[in-house]
């Protein structure tokens, strides 16, 4: 059409993002701008609108978004892909098409962006009434050829997220996933009148969306609904299960495993395994669960976890999808802070942004938070917690200390494997999304080794406050909000008597709770004193002392803390026992290395204790 130029052709001329450029049509910004269908038609001698926002470079003291409004929280995709600024990861239906594996599974940390792509996939694949081809005109799929477009529209999806099932009991799961089940089969109301469908399979559909099924029936909805389809269409359906191990994870912590185990067994079973009527399949979650045997025999799953290359920049954002997102919200200056706070995961040999994260720190006018922390609960970390050994205690403080170590990573890890082997907690912490990979490499059984450290400061404050709450039998409330006033305000007087408090109060629970408590202490240090670096038993001087907290700040003082135990001891000779303790941080000179690093102010204390008896010396 003569006079008239695309959104593409006015971006390259201005410019500026081709979102950019959408947006100021549907704010009518650009004069003789009309929609033909989903695309914009422009004057091909349009003017270039003033750009109002603020430019890169400038920092005001809030900064609010401009343009598009910000996806927070939403993951339909025909909502997210016209109405919000939306990150296109179309692509990813282009690699699929590609490759065809006939059961998929991709398991990412939650609120990286899995449900979103799903409800993607589902809207491209979709056979409906509705021209669902409008949605993707003007993303990256449809420029890729006719090939790929022959695939849109073509198939009857069934689509299940259990992202909502979080119940204490089997039962009240049970409920809910009849409810899930009814919902979708209620979308699918053109078989109760089909006539391709038989006598029986209108009474299961019926007994489906009435939700008066036992588990056996139940078990087979998948199997049953895929051939209703099937029978209907002419044309298998592609099965799309999001956030399946969100039931097994409340299973484990609930008490009824073996029960949400042996259902999804059979349900999965029915549905992806060795089913003529299966076209494709899908599967997200955080866990693989392979070893569950939830996937016994099923020889068609291809596995996409956090260490494998494929599909590695579609969950998350990549650097470069996040420097123009700053750039379109005027936040380009930003973009060191963002990495920071928000940067870090590695997907198998891609660097990726937490999608959820960014996206609220521009809906909160760039102020960093730790936004991830509060999406859902992080129970894990309180089991991992409590199954801890002593290596794994001075592991877990070496990362909050900012070091790296090297450890065996199974990305097939399940739940009860904490308790048999407590090893396999960096693997959950991997899978979640609380550590990244720095380097890893495959060993000859094809197992991985992995370089681990924290992604970034947020999760550095989710380790903090987790840890924290975990601890609270050690670490009142009271004194743990005390010491962090004292630090924050350079109250190092108060700080001095504040720690006497502290090891007064906790110390002589190291009698009855065992050697773990020890190292709970020291973790609970580290996270509550985040300005120090907590080690222990390292040799320095002459000797080993028990603990160090050095500071970041030179301002701030140092600590060393010496422990001494013996049983039946009477007060006066506890009390002698604490004076040597301290004596012996003088003696084997354990302040040598604080000193050597211009650290001026150093608090000792020497701590006996027998039974439920503790004295303090104080240097």
């Amino acid at each position: 059409m003569s006079g008239i130029m695309s959104v593409k052709e006015a971006s390259i001329r201005w410019n500026i993002s081709e979102r950019r450029v959408a947006y100021l049509c549907s704010q009518g910004r650009i004069d003789g701008a009309r929609k033909n269908g989903r695309m914009w038609m422009i004057p091909a001698d349009a003017e270039k609108p003033s750009d109002n926002r603020m430019k890169p470079g400038i920092s005001p003291e809030k900064i609010r978004p401009s343009g598009l409004p910000l996806p927070v929280g939403i993951s339909d995709y025909r909502l997210a892909s016209t109405e919000y600024y939306y990150i296109d990861k179309t692509m990813m239906i282009r690699d699929f098409i590609d490759e065809r594996p006939m059961v998929s599974l991709f398991t990412r940390p939650r609120r990286f962006g899995k449900t979103l792509n799903m409800d993607m996939l589902r809207t491209f694949f979709e056979k409906t009434e509705e021209d669902t081809s409008v949605y993707f005109r003007d993303k990256k799929i449809w420029a890729c050829g006719k090939k790929y477009r022959e695939y849109q529209g073509k198939y009857p999806v069934i689509f299940i997220t259990f992202k909502d099932i979080k119940f204490n009991t089997w039962e009240e799961t049970f409920d809910a996933i009849k409810d899930v089940f009814s919902k979708e089969t209620h979308r699918h109301s053109e078989l109760r009148t089909s006539d391709r469908c038989d006598e029986y399979d209108k009474k299961i559909f019926d007994r489906l969306l009435s939700g008066e099924v036992n588990e056996v029936e139940l078990s087979a909805a998948l199997l049953n609904l895929s051939r209703m389809l099937h029978r209907h269409y002419g044309i298998a359906p592609i099965i799309i299960i999001d956030e399946y191990d969100i039931p097994i994870q409340q299973g484990y912590m609930r008490g009824y495993y073996d029960k949400v185990i042996l259902f999804m067994r059979n349900l999965f079973s029915g549905g992806l395994k060795d089913n003529k009527h299966l076209s494709f399949g899908f599967l997200t979650g955080i866990l693989r669960v392979a070893k569950e045997s939830i996937f016994s025999g099923l020889n068609n799953l291809t596995i996409n976890s956090v260490l494998d290359n494929r599909y590695s920049s579609y969950f998350g954002f990549t650097s470069e999808e996040v420097k123009e997102m700053a750039e379109y919200y005027g936040a380009s200056d930003k973009y060191g802070e963002i990495c920071e706070w928000y940067d870090g995961y590695r997907f198998g040999k891609t660097d990726i942004f937490n999608p959820w994260s960014v996206i609220n720190y521009f809906n909160n006018e760039c102020e960093p938070r730790a936004f991830w922390q509060s999406t859902g609960s992080n129970d894990i970390i309180g089991e991992i917690i409590s199954q801890a050994n002593a290596e794994i205690y001075e592991r877990l403080t070496s990362l909050v200390n900012g070091e790296t170590f090297i450890t065996y990573i199974d990305t097939g890890v399940i739940y009860p494997q904490i308790k048999n082997n407590p090893s396999t907690i960096y693997s959950f912490l991997l899978v979640a999304g609380y550590l990244k990979v720095v380097r890893s490499t495959i060993s000859f059984n094809g197992d991985f080794m992995c370089e681990v450290a924290l992604p970034n400061k947020e999760i550095a404050f989710v380790y903090h406050k987790e840890i924290l709450q975990h601890l609270d039998n050690l670490i009142p409330q009271s004194t743990a909000v005390s010491i962090q006033e004292a630090v924050f305000s350079g109250n190092n007087r108060k700080l001095k008597t504040l720690i006497q408090t502290l090891l007064t109060q906790s110390v002589s629970s190291f009698d009855t709770a065992g050697e773990n408590f020890y190292h709970g202490f020291m973790l609970g240090l580290r996270a509550l004193l985040g300005e120090y670096f907590v080690s222990s038993n390292r040799e320095f001087g002459d000797g080993r002392y028990d603990i160090q907290l050095k500071p970041v700040k030179k301002n701030l003082p140092g600590i060393l803390i010496e422990l001494k135990a013996e049983k039946n001891c009477p007060e006066e000779k506890l009390k002698k026992l604490s004076q040597t303790a301290l004596q012996q941080i003088d003696d084997k000179r354990y302040d040598t290395e604080m000193r050597t690093e211009g650290i001026a102010t150093i608090y000792k204390y020497g701590v006996a204790f027998s039974g439920k008896h503790v004295e303090i010396s104080v240097g």
